[in-house]
């Protein structure tokens, strides 16, 4: 099985540090592959150039800090609501909507 990693050395590219490993080197990700950065912290936005590839890990060096863009702009998993939120009585939905005992007539038509 002969798979070929998705970067090459020398190669630059712009990552998050996601994780820490145990060695205490960062970890980042492009396209999936695992690349080992040391000199950095979780959470860093960084310009690394990989240094070594390997079959499954790779390895860079960071070459710039980058100036952290708004996580916000990244997409969010999960909805946050305040206490005061969650307490709130639900709104009248069904006043949007006309009721009708229709429902459903217009595809048996077909």
């Amino acid at each position: 099985m002969n798979t070929s990693a998705p970067v090459k050395a020398g190669e630059e590219h712009e990552v998050w540090i996601d994780s820490v490993g145990e060695k205490g080197d960062g970890i980042a990700r492009v396209k999936g592959f695992v690349l080992f950065v040391p000199g950095v912290k979780k959470g860093d936005y960084v310009k690394i150039r990989i240094t070594k590839v390997l079959e499954k890990v790779g390895f860079a060096e960071v070459v710039g800090q980058l100036e952290k863009p708004e996580r916000e702009k990244r997409e969010k998993k999960f909805q946050t609501f305040t206490k005061e939120e969650m307490e709130a009585e639900p709104e009248e939905i069904s006043s949007q909507y006309e009721e009708t005992e229709d429902f459903g007539e217009e595809l048996d038509e077909e």
